[in-house]
């Protein structure tokens, strides 16, 4: 041991004749955690959440598509299974996400833009990447 402190290693601790002594709870509080950058872990998720590139469609592509869904409108009331894969932009930053929906089409809303699933869902027609179902297996027999 160190000759340094000797003289005051064996001594009591000193205690306050004025003050009353701090509750340990009330003590282990001034040593809790402090959030000094509120909010600051969301935006680093946030900023390291990827999204993808849009992918633009020439217009053989818009064209195939356009035909495919004329095709599925004119047998709507065949209740045909389809699966659509369609861009959904971020919200909050550049990019977004490319998702499949599977059902039944109720209705092509050409005025609004919109392909509405029987089960509510509304996905834009300008925003659909692909659209596949057994009812295209009609074309290939044509």
């Amino acid at each position: 041991m160190s000759k340094n402190y000797y003289d005051i290693i064996g001594l009591p601790r000193p205690i306050s004749k004025t003050r009353t002594p701090m509750a340990l709870t009330d003590r282990a509080a001034q040593f809790s955690p402090f959030a000094a950058l509120t909010g600051h872990e969301t935006a680093v998720k946030e900023t390291a959440r990827l999204t993808e590139k849009r992918v633009e469609l020439d217009e053989s592509e818009k064209n195939y598509l356009s035909d495919r869904l004329q095709f599925i409108a004119e047998r709507i009331n065949e209740q045909h299974e389809i699966s659509i894969t369609y861009f959904q932009p971020d919200t909050k930053k550049k990019g977004g996400a490319y998702l499949t929906a599977n059902g039944v089409i109720k209705k092509i809303d050409d005025f609004e833009r919109l392909i509405v699933m029987t089960d509510g869902k509304q996905i834009p027609i300008d925003e659909v990447f692909n659209v596949e179902g057994h009812i295209f297996e009609i074309l290939c027999d044509e």
